[in-house]
C-alpha cells in the first residue's frame, strides 16, 4: 500500500507521520522533517532518520553552507547522508518506508529524488507527504501514482491518521 499525504502548512501531515508510526505494527524506516524554533521563530528543519534516531539538518538560517533557499541555506550533505540513505536503507531492511516531506527544499537533491523513486517502485508500504503545490514531475507523480491521496486538513486530521493506521495494520 503507497499512502500519499498532502495539505496545507502546519495541517499536521507530519503529526500523522508520527501517530501512525506509533500504531502500526510495521517494522519502519526512512525519514522525517520537523521544524526548528528559537525564541518563537523557526529557524530552520531538522531531518530524522526513522530507524537510528540519526539527526541533521535539512536547511537552517545560520548553520548550513548549501544554496540559499529562500531565508534559509540547505544542507545537501545531512539530505543525502542521512536522508537519502535512510530511505534506500528502509526499501532494504523494513517493511515501511517513511518519507517526510517530498518538497521545493528536498528536491533539490538528485540523491533525494533517486532514493524517493526507488521507494515508489518498491514493493514495500510507502507512507510519503508531499508538497501541495509542487510542479516538480516527482511530487506530481507521487500525487497520481499512489494507492490512496489524502489531502489533510485540520477538521479530519484524526480521522485520517485511524484510517491510516487501519490501512497499514491490516
Amino acid at each position: 500500500m503507497k499512502i500519499g499525504v498532502t495539505g496545507n502548512p502546519g495541517v499536521g501531515k507530519t503529526t500523522l507521520v508520527k501517530r501512525v508510526l506509533l500504531a502500526v505494527p510495521l517494522r519502519a524506516g526512512g525519514m522525517i522533517t520537523e521544524e526548528i524554533r528559537k525564541s518563537g521563530y523557526r529557524v530552520g528543519f531538522l531531518l530524522r532518520d526513522v530507524a537510528t534516531g540519526r539527526e541533521g539538518l535539512l536547511a537552517h538560517r545560520h548553520h548550513c553552507d548549501g544554496p540559499e533557499f529562500g531565508k534559509y541555506r540547505l544542507c545537501l550533505r545531512d539530505l543525502e547522508e542521512i536522508g537519502a540513505a535512510a530511505i534506500g536503507r528502509a526499501i532494504n531492511e523494513a517493511e515501511l518506508v517513511v518519507i517526510d516531506e517530498v518538497g521545493p527544499m528536498e528536491l533539490k537533491s538528485p540523491r533525494f529524488i533517486a532514493a524517493v523513486e526507488k521507494a515508489l517502485a518498491s514493493e514495500k508500504h510507502l507512507l510519503v507527504t508531499v508538497h501541495r503545490a509542487s510542479n516538480h514531475r516527482l511530487a506530481y507523480r507521487i500525487r497520481h501514482e499512489v494507492d490512496l491521496l489524502i489531502r489533510l486538513t485540520q477538521s479530519n486530521r484524526e480521522e485520517k491518521i485511524q484510517e491510516v493506521v487501519k490501512l497499514l495494520s491490516g
